[in-house]
C-alpha cells in the first residue's frame, strides 16, 4: 500500500530533483559526461532591453544554457517596440553569448501558435516537434536551431 499526498512540498521538490538526476546520470552515458564539466550544470542567462532615456523594460529574453545548448524561456517585447527589430536583438544576442561566451552548438526553445512560430523561423529555427491541443485549442511548436558550423 501507498499513501498519496498532493500538497506543494519544496523540500520534497528538491529531493526528487536530486534523486533523478543522480538515476539519470547513472543511465546515461552522454549526460553521465557532463558531470563536472562546465556544461554540466545549468547556467542562467538574462538579457534585459530599455528603450534610450526609459526606466521602462522595452524588452527581455531569459534562458539557460546546459550542455553545450541554448534553452530560451522567456522572449517579450512591449507592442511599443514591436518590429523595430529588438525581439531580433534580444534572441542574436542571447546565441552570440552562448555560442562564444559558453560554447553551445545548439538552441532550442517552444512557442505557440498565437506567439512567434513564423518569427523564430525567420531566424533560422527549425520545427522539430508540436504539441497538438496544448492547451486545448492551441498547439505548441518546439523549435531547434544549429548555433555556428
Amino acid at each position: 500500500m501507498f499513501r498519496m499526498e498532493t500538497e506543494v512540498d519544496k523540500d520534497r521538490r528538491m529531493l526528487l530533483g536530486e534523486r533523478l538526476e543522480n538515476s539519470n546520470m547513472e543511465r546515461s552515458p552522454a549526460k553521465g559526461k557532463l558531470r563536472g564539466t562546465p556544461h554540466g550544470d545549468e547556467v542562467p542567462l538574462e538579457i534585459w532591453a530599455f528603450a534610450d532615456g526609459s526606466p521602462d523594460l522595452a524588452g527581455g529574453l531569459t534562458a539557460l544554457t546546459w550542455g553545450r545548448w541554448l534553452h530560451v524561456d522567456l522572449l517579450w517585447v512591449a507592442d511599443t517596440h514591436r518590429g523595430s527589430g529588438l525581439g531580433t536583438r534580444l534572441l542574436a544576442e542571447a546565441e552570440r553569448v552562448a555560442r562564444e561566451e559558453r560554447g553551445c552548438g545548439w538552441a532550442r526553445l517552444e512557442t505557440w501558435d498565437f506567439q512567434a512560430p513564423e518569427f523564430y523561423r525567420g531566424r533560422g529555427y527549425e520545427v522539430v516537434g508540436t504539441v497538438e491541443e496544448y492547451p486545448p485549442g492551441a498547439t505548441e511548436f518546439i523549435l531547434t536551431k544549429r548555433l555556428g558550423s
